[in-house]
């Protein structure tokens, strides 16, 4: 009869986990957060959920039955939360505590440490390099157990950094992708070329300004394009005046805050995201499950997702020829766009979902709970 083994054991049971994001706002971490719990909470997990109490992660997770805490940082050098989290920790014995922000990592370096449990797993979500210091070795090294990061290029941004390989579990963020299904086929718009169109927070590194710049081109050239813009940000008055500058009030349409991704992108042809940073992009691989070719920036992780010649068009960052460029070609080409759009579902339905992500995380606990027991 075969032994079982120490993982298989450990699988056995049930976990009890702490999940701190204390973000307010409502982005692509937080729909990965929200994601992760559903699943964890329908395999039976307990999960309790540091976050704060005006965020829509605070307002979404509640009907999964997750028990949820008040957790207010104002910024990475925030300690007011450590006394009531030392103490929370203390007395409720998690097995596993994941940090889910950067803003949530600084708070690890206070936390109690022991030699089973509860261990610390953070996720790096952004492609800001990492400072080579000895601050980030300590984090990463010492006082974390796991570091979950959810592209290549951020993965290997934190081992330039110094982190130790061993400790870095690359795993890719996901979309639900039944969501997506009723996506509309065909041409947004008759009266138009194509609807290009853009979910981003109004940041200056999400690149809209080049976007812009790109329409600007294609207007000279004669071209009709039509440009949705859904997001919220710092940067929205200053892209409306670019906009009024460039003459393009007719072509440009600022759709605000979208709660309901599916019904925007059924109302596009072409989806775009010009970044000069970006993680993973959430947003591409909604895109990509709703059947829409994608034009993106050649930085952070979208090279991971859009496979360029065959489920859309890379782009170098700040390059507004290329991006005008390539918005004619898959406006111009409507089998080609189409053909783009069809590949990119069956990419990110096969290995970009939300399922698949959380059970990488599961296993991920289960495994540094199971290094812990060995040792």
């Amino acid at each position: 009869m075969r032994k079982t083994t120490l993982g298989e054991r450990s699988h056995n049971r049930l976990l009890k986990i702490l999940h701190i994001d204390p973000e307010r706002n409502w982005g692509g971490g937080e729909v990965q957060v929200l994601g992760l719990l559903t699943y964890l909470c329908r395999r039976g997990h307990r999960n309790d959920l540091l976050t704060h109490p005006g965020g829509r992660l605070f307002e979404q997770s509640g009907p999964l039955g997750v028990k949820r805490l008040s957790l207010v940082a104002r910024n990475d050098l925030d300690l007011r939360p450590v006394p009531a989290l030392r103490r929370l920790i203390r007395s409720e014995k998690y097995d596993i505590v994941h940090f889910h922000t950067k803003r949530a990592h600084a708070l690890s370096l206070w936390l109690p440490r022991g030699t089973q449990r509860p261990k610390y797993v953070v996720t790096r979500r952004m492609d800001y390099p990492e400072t080579r210091s000895w601050y980030t070795r300590y984090l990463y090294n010492r006082r974390v157990d796991g570091v979950v990061a959810i592209s290549r290029v951020i993965m290997n941004l934190l081992m330039e950094a110094g982190v130790v390989p061993e400790r870095i579990r690359l795993i890719h963020s996901g979309i639900d992708p039944q969501r997506f299904d009723r996506c509309a086929d065909g041409s947004a718009s008759a009266e138009y070329e194509a609807v290009v169109g853009i979910i981003a927070s109004l940041e200056e590194r999400k690149g809209h300004r080049y976007l812009f710049e790109a329409a600007a081109i294609l207007k000279q050239r004669g071209h009709r394009i039509k440009y949705l813009v859904a997001g919220e940000g710092s940067a929205r008055r200053e892209l409306e005046e670019r906009v009024k500058a460039l003459n393009l009030g007719d072509e440009v349409r600022f759709c605000g805050f979208v709660s309901d991704a599916p019904v925007f992108l059924s109302q596009i042809d072409i989806f775009i995201l010009p970044s000069l940073y970006e993680g993973l992009g959430v947003a591409v691989l909604e895109a990509m499950a709703a059947g829409k070719p994608v034009i993106a920036s050649r930085v952070g992780g979208l090279p991971e997702l859009v496979a360029d010649g065959e489920t859309g068009l890379l782009v170098a960052p700040k390059n507004t020829e290329g991006l005008a460029q390539a918005i004619a070609r898959l406006a111009g080409e409507k089998s080609l766009a189409r053909e783009m759009g069809k590949r990119g579902a069956e990419r990110a339905r096969a290995s970009f979902s939300l399922e698949q992500m959380a059970v990488k995380n599961e296993a991920y606990y289960y495994e540094l709970i199971g290094a812990a027991a060995h040792a």
